[in-house]
């Protein structure tokens, strides 16, 4: 074992303990581990050098396509996210479930299926912004729901040949250096369905005792800061004639629907059978959060007219809360007298008064020092505010974009563009990805300024340096050092030999990326099946599902990384879930190789 193996190893195991005992950032981490790789000195056969990598090597992985893709598809997810196409999707796919277990179920089982027919890097990229809405709506801490949807992804992208990349370099593989036939589109499904079903089941029962749940999907509501909101019911709206409770409009997180004016007359309190009709104004107390989503919400719109004579297109617009001062202009005039839209460029969508109930006509509230007021308008708001001295404080509400709800259409239409278009290989995915996210810019689905701010640069430094230190597990020989301990222990029969296979991908996986572990595994695999005197087969099928089923570690596979911020998770909490579930799915997989892959005789 040389000192390069040896360095190599050490970093590795120090990054995992880091990673596992502290909470330190992972990008920071793997960055740092990165450079300890770089810096340290290493001897050779002419002197000492410096690093087991050279630049070049170790930072290859941030050009790398996969991450690249990853960045790529954050933008396209902001697209759907801000036209209200996921909330839409995940309406229909996912409806609304009465108790946790019941959501975790209505969850995982469309992703699972999406995800055998669809790659799952975008779908969960898509998703992610949904689910973590919905279970706000349903009172579930995303940490609940998330790992269950990355997991659901990874399951179900086993189940065909196109599920996964992983899944294609194994069968490319399989082409260049066997004689066996291809692969097929659903050869995989004898084993990955059954394992779905496995996966799936455990999460179900034991593994929902080990989800983390940190905080609180349902934001506290306060005394103090509660806005009066009034919607209208638009014409032509999806919730017209549908119940209050099938509108998804009771049991609201941080707020509730407090009456409905119709005609001049009031209904309150408000039953979950009260049936919604066009032109309702439908009134809601809660905290901004709440109500920032609430004003988001497919088939209503704001009752103020103002909201429709603003210059700029909504698009453009944002949220902003401001405290009125009490030495200002509007200390004491309406809302219609200030002339807020004239001055301001903007539109007051609700008012808060320190917990006071603030009735009637929204242009007819006069305005006191110390109100809370919720505007609507174009970037430059906050500047303008300022300026005019009438305001103690003015905050922007990021992620507050109106959404473009007749752009939904467009928005999936381009992502369907986009699948259709790298599944076929008509392009690379990484293209079809870059056309789709210049679509949504292009077409106002968002503006470059939110795709921009809708990539999370963390996730993408942590794929780049895992690349550049599997580069340098396999350029010092750590990779090739362990593959060789694994091929001592599988002198024994074949299904022994399958299981250490798959194992020693597992590991692997989890450690540097899925195709470099595959490809690293399959010649190994290749040799141990032809010393057995068996065909390779079952080899090659257990190779490709330990390749993509990486449960245990944030940086084992994509989605992993793409949950690891939204869930808030610690890399303890995937290991307390995953170490079980990478138990039961490789179980699965060895147990039911042999028997849908018999050992024939090579």
């Amino acid at each position: 074992m040389t000192f390069a193996i040896l360095l190599v190893l050490a970093v590795l195991a120090g990054a995992m303990l880091l990673l596992a005992t502290t909470r330190l950032a992972t990008d920071a981490v793997m960055v740092a581990a990165l450079l300890l790789l770089l810096a340290v000195p290493v001897p050779t056969a002419a002197g000492w050098r410096c690093g087991v990598l050279t630049v070049e090597q170790a930072f290859a992985g941030f050009g790398n396509p996969a991450m690249l893709l990853v960045g790529v598809l954050f933008a396209v997810a902001v697209g759907l996210r801000e036209t209200g196409a996921v909330d839409w999707i995940a309406a229909r796919l996912f409806g609304r479930p009465r108790s946790e277990r019941a959501a975790m179920l209505r969850l995982m089982v469309p992703t699972c299926a999406l995800s055998a027919v669809l790659n799952n890097t975008p779908l969960v990229a898509m998703l992610i912004p949904a689910v973590q809405d919905w279970g706000k709506r349903l009172g579930i801490a995303p940490s609940r729901l998330l790992i269950p949807l990355s997991y659901a992804a990874i399951l179900g992208g086993t189940c065909t040949l196109i599920g996964t990349s992983t899944n294609l370099v194994v069968a490319g593989l399989m082409a260049t250096q066997t004689t066996l036939p291809p692969l097929r589109m659903f050869d995989l499904a004898w084993i990955g369905v059954p394992t779905a079903v496995a996966g799936i089941t455990f999460l179900l029962t034991f593994g929902r005792r080990l989800l983390p749940a940190h905080g609180s999907a349902r934001p506290a509501v306060g005394d103090t800061n509660e806005y009066m909101l009034t919607l209208v019911v638009p014409p032509g709206s999806p919730l017209a004639g549908r119940t209050v409770d099938a509108a998804g409009l009771r049991n609201l997180p941080g707020c509730f629907l407090t009456e409905i004016e119709r005609d001049g007359e009031v209904l309150a309190p408000v039953g979950p059978e009260q049936v919604l009709r066009q032109g309702d104004l439908v009134s809601f107390t809660g905290v901004v959060d709440a109500i920032r989503e609430l004003i988001n919400t497919r088939g209503l719109a704001p009752a103020t007219r103002q909201v429709h004579k603003l210059d700029a297109p909504r698009y453009k617009r944002r949220l902003f809360e401001t405290v009125v001062a009490p030495a200002g202009a509007l200390n004491g005039t309406t809302i219609r007298q200030s002339g807020f839209r004239s001055r301001f460029h903007g539109a007051v969508l609700a008012v808060a008064r320190n917990g006071e109930r603030v009735g009637g006509r929204l242009g007819d509230v006069r305005l006191r020092g110390g109100d809370l007021l919720l505007v609507e308008a174009d970037h430059g708001f906050d500047e303008r505010a300022r300026a005019a001295q009438d305001f103690l404080l003015v905050r922007s509400l990021e992620g507050s974009t109106p959404r473009q709800h007749d752009r939904a259409p467009i928005a999936v239409l381009i992502l369907l563009l986009m699948i259709t278009l790298g599944s076929l290989g008509v392009y690379p995915m990484l293209v079809a990805a870059g056309l789709a996210a210049g679509a949504m810019v292009v077409t106002r689905c968002c503006s470059l300024a939110e795709a921009r701010r809708g990539i999370d640069w963390s996730i993408l430094v942590v794929i780049g340096a895992s690349l550049g230190i599997g580069e340098a597990m396999r350029s010092s020989g750590a990779s090739r050092l362990l593959a060789d301990g694994i091929e001592a222990l599988v002198g024994g029969g074949p299904w022994l030999a399958l299981g250490v296979i798959y194992s020693a991908t597992a590991v692997l996986t989890a450690l540097i990326a899925n195709s470099a572990a595959v490809a690293l595994v399959f010649p190994i695999a290749a040799a141990t099946a032809a010393g057995l005197g068996v065909e390779l087969l079952p080899f090659a099928v257990a190779i490709t599902m330990a390749g993509s089923a990486s449960f245990a570690t944030p940086i084992g596979y994509q989605t992993n990384l793409m949950v690891y911020g939204p869930g808030n998770y610690t890399f303890a909490d995937f290991l307390r879930v995953g170490l079980p579930m990478n138990l039961v799915v490789g179980v699965t997989t060895v147990a039911l190789t042999p028997l849908a892959f018999p050992f024939h005789v090579g």
